[in-house]
């Protein structure tokens, strides 16, 4: 669906075949799900194509750097630096844009626990019984996986004798929910935005600081693309640019995808429609994919979610 405009910005010139169809790499996580979701509808209004790769987080970067994939909405840093530091060395893959700023990962327990004495990475290990010697992680591949992975071969934290258990968000929550429930002692893998830390209530861990950085794992979330999407799609490159997110705004449309079962498709529809004026930042200097200028408000009404 075109939305064009002779109102708007100057058209550019249309790009190249290779650009019409725009490659994503997902991964099992419901933010960049959600992101990945917000920049597939745009492209589309645009008269783009897009296809969407479900993979592990290496294989992402793998994907990227073999150009068999265009665009990644979830570089979590600096929790990632060990995975995309040596892509971007070799000039594989590029940092595009920050597009979240303000998040957080880490380890997290349930307020109860926190309230009992666990309020530090160091305070784990004296608990071994209580939290059954494990740790809970998320799909395998994941970063934070991979740094409970180094802290249990290199016994920091006392944490040798610990294991953890690789599944998925969905099914880590699934656990997080159930333990919960019952006042038993769980330790996970937690971030914001999430609706978890509006459902749940949950504390995050002081003293991880050389696994998952300072400040409870303050993060930054960039845009990474393959070598070379710039200068082979600039109209691309240039929406990507504009892609910037906000804690709230995730939070909202995440809220829908967990909690009310929207597809995230639909859920950055509505969420769309409802916010034309951030619609019009993220299309400023953007054309179709013919070249021709766009009108952000039309764009933005053509997001409403009709029930027939």
């Amino acid at each position: 669906m075109l939305i064009a405009s002779a109102l708007s910005v100057p058209a550019s010139a249309a790009e190249s075949q290779q650009c019409k169809t725009v490659r994503f790499g997902v991964v099992d996580w419901t933010d960049v799900q959600v992101t990945t979701a917000i920049a597939q509808v745009l492209l589309d209004r645009l008269g783009y194509n897009t296809e969407v790769s479900d993979r592990s987080v290496p294989d992402v970067y793998a994907g990227l750097a073999d150009s068999s994939l265009d665009v990644f909405l979830g570089n979590w840093m600096p929790t990632m630096t060990d995975i995309v530091q040596p892509y971007e060395e070799k000039g594989q893959v590029k940092t595009v844009t920050k597009n979240l700023e303000s998040a957080l990962y880490t380890l997290a327990v349930p307020d109860y626990v926190y309230e009992a004495g666990v309020r530090s990475f160091a305070d784990i290990a004296e608990h071994k019984d209580k939290f059954g010697g494990r740790i809970y992680g998320i799909e395998k591949g994941n970063d934070g996986n991979m740094l409970i992975i180094q802290m249990i071969e290199n016994n920091a934290f006392g944490l040798q004798d610990f294991e953890i258990l690789e599944t998925s968000e969905r099914l880590m929550l699934a656990q997080v929910k159930g333990k919960i429930r019952r006042g038993e002692w769980i330790v996970f893998l937690a971030w914001k935005p999430h609706p978890m830390n509006e459902t749940y209530s949950i504390r995050y861990l002081a003293g991880g600081d050389d696994y998952f950085g300072p400040d409870y794992g303050a993060s930054t979330v960039y845009t990474n693309t393959r070598a070379g999407l710039a200068a082979d799609c600039p109209n691309v490159s240039k929406l990507l640019n504009n892609l910037m997110f906000t804690l709230q705004m995730e939070g909202a449309i995440m809220d829908q995808v967990m909690n009310g079962f929207v597809p995230p498709d639909r859920a950055a529809r509505d969420w769309m429609f409802n916010n034309p004026d951030q619609v019009s930042e993220w299309l400023q200097g953007v054309t179709d994919a013919e070249g021709n200028p766009v009108n952000p408000g039309a764009l933005a009404q053509s997001m409403e979610l009709k029930f027939e």
